[in-house]
């Protein structure tokens, strides 16, 4: 099944403040939702992650996430070559 198209931080946010307006003017959320081109699913969730976050804010916490994942990768990688290298020195080939 294909995905849509991927958003930015400041994309989101300014999609959710789109629907923030249309909710104001009285419009329900599937008709918000279906003007942003987006399911309730994923509004929810994007409310649910960015609600409230200015645009600097979703910007910084999503280059802290991606920084957290590769640094995560670097300490699994650490941890393989220690366990290989405790391996070797062991004798156990």
């Amino acid at each position: 099944m294909p995905r849509g198209k991927k958003f930015t931080a400041e994309q989101i946010i300014g999609k959710l403040r789109e629907a923030e307006v249309g909710l104001a003017q009285g419009k329900t959320v599937p008709e918000v939702v279906r003007k942003l081109g987006v399911t309730e699913q994923t509004y929810y969730r994007w409310k649910r992650e960015y609600g409230g976050l200015r645009t600097d804010q979703a910007k910084r916490l999503k280059d802290l996430e991606k920084e957290n994942a590769r640094l995560k990768r670097l300490l699994a990688d650490a941890e393989l070559d220690k366990a290989i290298l405790r391996e070797a020195a062991s004798g156990n080939f």
